[in-house]
């Protein structure tokens, strides 16, 4: 039986507006998401992760960003046909986020307690059998804090890094949605408590069956933690597909060469590879692929036009003009 969809972004475009011009944030990416699958969306620092993120969340910056075109799916509703007060309703219920960072996310003047209430207080159901309080108490054990009725009164400084992570889990848990994304949350913790705040996420979707949008730079968490992953160059998706597949034979040159710069442990090395020159600027992006001046293999075709996403028959998708006719599907 094949699983409910219960994310479709299509053609979506999220520009933000400056004096020096027209900044192409997100340009035309499609996606999917299944009930109980979770995709990784991973590339360089500045390539649009974050910002697709809060375009599925209606949080783009204002008043420079706008979310231009394209559809975002949610049970069946464009989400960009809403107004502010039914996407209120829908964040939180429906589908809720993690940020990336808890010390600036959580407020300083304000109880954990008092924080963590937030959600539960937009629930406008009457038939609550447990207390407010207790509600709370229970979604912070449900992500591993210990003695949580003994810590309502705290505030966020005198949580841990790791807690006041879980804090943020606990608040975009709290009213069940069936889509949770996840935005580099891990980038403030150090290797171990990374390492269990992450099996805590997989937990945490495994048993309320939520769809899992996870944002990362780091490929090792995506091998850990996700089913499908597509890797972000420039605004653009240049490559999907599922995590195994992607990995080992990448088809895009920009995944080959994130694959080529982790390192490896059965292996020595003198220097590590390294993708040469930069991401390019958003403001003043190269005609044709937007990689083809950092890439190896570029042709002139690369440099006059974008190539077509093309399905592959390994699974998946690709831009790329470099693909061989019998990879493709």
């Amino acid at each position: 039986m094949n699983a409910k969809r219960v994310l479709s972004v299509e053609d979506l475009r999220t520009y933000f507006y400056t004096r020096a011009g027209v900044v192409k944030a997100v340009d035309g990416v499609s996606f999917s998401l299944q009930e109980g699958e979770s995709l990784g969306i991973a590339g360089e620092s500045g390539c649009g992760k974050s910002i697709t993120c809060l375009s599925l969340i209606r949080l783009v910056p204002q008043p420079s960003g706008r979310i231009v075109s394209g559809k975002i799916i949610v049970q069946d509703r464009n989400i960009l046909d809403l107004d502010e007060e039914e996407m209120r309703k829908l964040r939180g219920k429906v589908i809720s986020m993690i940020l990336q960072d808890p010390l600036t996310s959580l407020n300083p003047c304000y109880t954990i307690g008092n924080q963590v209430s937030e959600p539960f207080k937009l629930d406008a159901s009457s038939n609550i059998k447990n207390s407010l309080k207790q509600r709370v108490i229970n979604v912070l054990k449900s992500v591993n804090i210990p003695l949580p009725e003994r810590r309502l009164g705290d505030y966020p400084f005198q949580y841990s890094g790791g807690m006041r992570q879980r804090v943020l889990a606990a608040m975009a848990i709290a009213r069940n949605p069936k889509i949770l994304i996840a935005d580099e949350p891990t980038t403030s913790l150090d290797v171990t408590i990374q390492d269990q705040f992450l099996k805590l996420l997989k937990e945490m979707q495994v048993r309320l069956k939520m769809g899992l949008v996870m944002i990362t730079h780091d490929l090792g968490i995506v091998a850990e933690t996700c089913d499908r992953v597509a890797i972000m160059y420039a605004g653009k998706i240049v490559e999907t597909g599922k995590v195994d597949r992607v990995f080992q034979s990448p088809a895009h040159p920009y995944t080959e060469a994130l694959m080529k710069a982790l390192p490896k442990m059965d292996e020595k090395r003198t220097k590590l590879f390294q993708i040469e020159g930069e991401p390019p600027n958003l403001l003043d992006l190269p005609t044709g692929c937007n990689f083809w001046p950092r890439c190896h293999y570029a042709i002139e075709k690369c440099r006059r036009e974008y190539p077509p996403v093309m399905p592959l028959k390994g699974g998946g998708e690709v831009a790329c003009w470099l693909v061989k006719e019998g990879e493709r599907e």
